[in-house]
């Protein structure tokens, strides 16, 4: 055989030895590795020199948007892998393993990059989905995701209690006994994302903030416990294009240990959709609507009350608006923009409607106490906005919640019998001022938002009153807060200066003109009541005009 192919042959096995050493990856217990492989390739995650006081470890990985596929063997198979954004496998060790080694690979052909990490536990740890009887793995530590427009689910398997290496798992099936399942307890963390914030980095970042058990419970919120009797599942109010982080802790109280689910995250939106995506996540339809909106809460912040025909159009508009967009959406499947469209149009007649009822009948009370409930549905949304919002007696009975909610919404209009002016300057000033917190949160996300959108889902969804609708303060919400505050107060103190030497409410000027006619009629002692009407003053003016045209012989008598 000639040198050349001696080198030919040495350099492909050179290649392929590179090839192969570039698709093992070494893992460090507790150390986090980005891993990065594209099609037709797999990564071997390694890692040794394993401690014997371990008894099981986990591997998790994660990505973005893309699906990452982790399995027990280089050929994936069903019930031996498990292809998710958010993934991870649990590996009982046996007495004298000191090594481990499991394979990522792509399941689409796309390259995937993301950030994985093991994790070590000891036998007294609980055993994360090892009571798994729902999804494909025999031992499942992932917590499962689904959203939706309203709501984010997440479920798990249940957890068992820890055994040493190479002992007999203990059973599942066992109904009682406080040496079974039974006394484990689950922990719920939420943690979130900076606002605004869709970067691969900050992602990655806030995973291995809360990727182990020290992590979650000293950055992450809890937001629930639930004991072995309870079902393995928490509801969430989705929050579209806020990135969420979900954890969940398996605690043993008689040991004294716990372990960690595999997290995820999830940002309520798709990165794949070509029409709505997170990175485009407002429709134009619906940054026009709120634009159109917020231009009008800011006029009426600071001149609704001069302007009393404008305030009640804009007020009756949100009336009619949001409870017709609630009817229509529960009744028909619509596409978003015409419900939009139709929400608009019929906002309008109910403007119509208000305005004229004050214009035909004068009834400023009954004008103001519509204006008290806008401002009443507002206050109450804000009270529930609150963590009081997430208490167990508001989340499981609808009942409770309604009652609550409208005895809030009524109470506000009673204010405004004593003090009619007042109240409705306060109101233009805050409503209008939440409508520019609207228009903005079209452009830049704000949870302020959900003060409004926390009632209508609920509204809209009957299911969701088990969701926790605890959202986050950031930055922005903050400077929000403060225009928020700074428009309310100074268009009521500028409205209230300027009204008050004027008169408490414009009349109404149907009202003014039948007064008017009944005036004229019934007081003969006034000058206007003996005026000749219209064709009389008419007839009168041309014969004057047709004397004035005659020769002045024929008219002026002869002296005699």
């Amino acid at each position: 055989m000639s040198p050349w192919i001696w080198c030919l042959l040495l350099l492909r096995l050179t290649c392929e030895v590179q090839a192969q050493v570039e698709n093992r990856v070494v893992f460090l217990l507790g150390t986090f590795q980005n891993v990065s492989f594209s099609q037709n390739e797999t990564v071997q995650a390694v890692v040794s020199r394993i401690p014997p006081e371990v008894a099981f470890l986990t591997l998790q990985f994660h990505t973005q948007h893309r699906n990452a596929t982790l399995s027990y063997s280089r050929m994936p198979g069903l019930g031996l892998s498990l292809t998710a954004v958010d993934s991870g496998l649990l590996s009982p060790l046996l007495p004298s393993q000191t090594s481990l080694s499991l394979f990522l690979s792509s399941p689409d052909g796309a390259v995937v990059a993301g950030t994985g990490v093991i994790l070590p536990y000891t036998g007294t740890d609980p055993v994360p989905g090892a009571c798994n009887m729902e999804f494909n793995l025999d031992i499942d530590p992932n917590v499962y995701l689904h959203y939706n427009l309203y709501e984010t689910t997440i479920r798990f398997a249940p957890a068992n209690i820890g055994y040493e290496r190479g002992a007999t798992p203990p059973a599942c099936d066992v109904s009682t006994g406080s040496d079974t399942r039974w006394r484990l307890q689950y922990d719920v963390y939420q943690y979130f994302l900076p606002e605004n914030d869709l970067s691969e980095q900050s992602l990655f970042s806030a995973v291995e903030t809360v990727a182990d058990l020290q992590g979650i419970t000293e950055n992450a919120r809890l937001v629930l416990t639930l004991s072995s009797a309870d079902m393995t599942q928490a509801v969430f109010s989705s929050i579209p294009g806020q990135g969420v982080i979900y954890s969940v802790v398996v605690r043993d109280p008689l040991e004294n240990s716990s372990a960690s689910y595999i997290p995820v995250h999830t940002y309520a939106c798709s990165f794949a959709s070509t029409l709505d995506d997170c990175m485009t996540l407002g429709k134009i339809s619906t940054k026009v609507f709120f634009t159109i909106t917020g231009l009008a809460g800011l006029f009426v912040c600071f001149f609704g009350h001069r302007f009393f025909k404008c305030e009640l159009f804009c007020m009756g508009f949100s009336f009619a608006a949001f409870f017709f967009f609630v009817l229509i959406t529960r009744t028909t499947t619509l596409d978003y923009d015409i419900r939009l469209a139709l929400t608009a149009v019929i906002g309008m007649v109910g403007g119509v409607i208000l305005v004229m009822s004050w214009w035909r009948f004068g009834s400023v009370m009954a004008c103001v106490v519509v204006v008290g409930l806008m401002l009443g549905f507002l206050l109450a949304s804000i009270v529930f906005f609150t963590p009081l919002g997430d208490l167990d007696v508001f989340r499981r009975s609808d009942v409770v919640f309604w009652v609550t909610f409208c005895c809030i919404m009524v109470i506000v209009p009673l204010f405004f019998v004593r003090w009619p002016r007042e109240g409705n300057i306060t109101t233009c000033g805050v409503v209008g001022a939440y409508a520019v917190v609207l228009a903005v949160n079209a452009y830049v996300y704000t949870s302020l938002s959900y003060i409004a959108l926390n009632t209508l889902k609920r509204f809209l969804n009957s299911n969701f009153s088990a969701a926790f609708t605890d959202v986050p303060l950031q930055s922005v919400d903050f400077a929000l807060i403060s225009v928020w505050a700074a428009l309310g107060v100074s268009g009521a103190v500028l409205q209230l200066y300027r009204e008050r030497s004027r008169p408490f409410f414009p009349p109404s000027p149907y009202l003014m003109w039948r007064q008017e006619r009944e005036r004229r009629k019934t007081n003969v002692l006034d000058p206007s009541h003996h005026v000749p009407s219209l064709p009389g003053r008419l007839l009168a003016r041309a014969r004057q005009l047709t004397r004035r045209a005659e020769p002045a012989g024929e008219h002026t008598p002869l002296l005699l």
